[in-house]
């Protein structure tokens, strides 16, 4: 008997044992960072492609895992309860033998193994991969067959489950680790708007950076050559709609690379500069086009500088490669730009705010959180809160800002002044 005792005592050690690497197993597998082990099956870890293949099929991995610990906890409970009852007189035997394989199972093959995995989950999923392939191997088929079983239910329940990827998920899990650690300082502000700023390009389009058609520099054709080449050289930019008769019929598009070897190879005889010949042909672009999309067409066009249009092929605007990399990396500044392009800050803590100033901008210069899903610019966030067009000299509170409209023309707001965030005040307010 005493042979036994020892042989069962054994054999339940090694039980647990096997539960306490499947504790840590699941824990490991849920906890390890599919980014790096993609970076490490890439760098031909056989270990990291195996826990790829697993976590791929997670459903399936974790249903393998929790069987066979079930099955093997309920093994060990009935060896013990059996020798403990031969042992003990009843009821004791089934009363000790629960207590002491509760602590068992719950200190050992449960707490101890699931603490490990938790510290070092990329090392645990790398080293338990093996013996994880081979209980879904073995435990495969059996739970296929519940989870089509549980996929029915549900289904009668009215409730529907998707295998499928969801890439808006990732996203958003993408960005909710680029907070959790900008939270805990492990990264900046200036690189969490740069991670930030990548992942908002497919949900923005070319209207809510563009340059409105209003502010659009352009050169009139029909000047005489110097009267052009004297315009291009005071204009800060070096990329100049060209027009001719409306401003609305662009006919081409100046570079002022092009103008200076254009006026180079005619030794500066501006009497037989062809300008219009110079300039490269206008690409127009749709005003629905997202940041993404137009990002990939810059660089396979290897152009810079697209003009968009609406519906009916009106302009709108222009868009260019410059403007997309400085929602990612913030302002490009050079010598001939202002660091904040019309925000004026006051003694007072405030800001003078021209109303074409993006909310994207304002953002991103003052570290503000106002919303800009309705509205691009700050006029027309107060024109949108306020549900008129308010008179100069009003004052309006909402999102936790004090707005004072400052001037305003015709039906256009021209300058508003924004208060720092107020304290007390709910960024909802209005």
């Amino acid at each position: 008997m005493i042979a036994t005792v020892g042989a069962v005592a054994v054999i339940i050690l090694v039980l647990l044992t096997v539960s306490a690497l499947f504790s840590a197993a699941e824990t490991a597998m849920t906890g390890a960072s599919r980014a790096r082990m993609y970076q490490l099956e890439r760098e031909g870890d056989r270990s990291a492609a195996r826990v790829n293949r697993l976590i791929g099929r997670q459903e399936r991995m974790i249903g393998a895992l929790l069987l066979g610990n079930s099955l093997i906890n309920i093994l060990s409970s009935a060896l013990v309860t059996d020798v403990l009852e031969h042992k003990l007189p009843q009821p004791w035997g089934v009363i000790v033998s629960t207590g002491v394989m509760t602590v068992l199972v719950l200190v050992y093959a449960e707490v101890l193994p699931k603490t490990l995995a938790i510290g070092r989950p990329d090392d645990v999923a790398r080293v338990l991969s093996w013996p994880t392939a081979v209980a879904v191997y073995v435990f495969g088929p059996l739970i296929a067959a519940i989870q089509w079983a549980i996929v029915r239910l549900l289904a009668l329940a009215g409730f529907e489950v998707s295998p499928e990827a969801d890439a808006f998920a990732a996203q958003v899990e993408i960005r909710g680790a680029i907070e959790y650690h900008h939270d805990e300082g492990l990264v900046e502000d200036r690189d969490r708007r740069m991670l930030g700023g990548v992942l908002d390009l497919s949900d923005m389009d070319v209207t809510q950076i563009m340059v409105h058609r209003k502010n659009i520099v352009m050169l009139d054709a029909d000047l005489p050559a110097r009267d052009l080449v004297a315009e291009a050289l005071e204009a800060p930019f070096t990329r100049l709609p060209l027009y001719r008769g409306d401003p609305e019929n662009i006919i081409g598009v100046l570079h002022a690379r092009d103008l200076a070897r254009a006026i180079a190879a005619c030794d500066g005889d501006m009497a037989v500069l062809d300008i219009v010949a110079v300039a490269k042909d206008p690409w127009f672009i749709p005003d629905t086009t997202n940041l993404k999309d137009q990002l990939q067409a810059f660089l396979k066009r290897k152009n810079h500088f697209a003009l968009t249009v609406d519906e009916y092929g009106a302009l709108m605007g222009l868009v260019t490669l410059e403007d997309i990399l400085e929602e990612i990396v913030g302002e490009i500044e050079d010598e001939h730009d202002s660091a904040v392009e019309g925000v004026r800050r006051q003694p007072d803590g405030s800001v003078n705010v021209d109303g074409s100033v993006t909310i994207r901008d304002l953002n991103r210069a003052l570290d503000w959180d106002l919303p800009d899903d309705d509205w691009v610019t700050v006029a027309g966030l107060v024109i949108h809160e306020a549900q008129t067009i308010p008179e100069p000299g009003q004052t309006f509170i909402f999102h936790g800002h004090r707005f004072q409209v400052l001037r305003r023309q015709r039906n256009q707001i021209t300058a508003v002044r924004v208060s720092p965030p107020l304290v007390g005040v709910d960024a909802g307010a209005s």
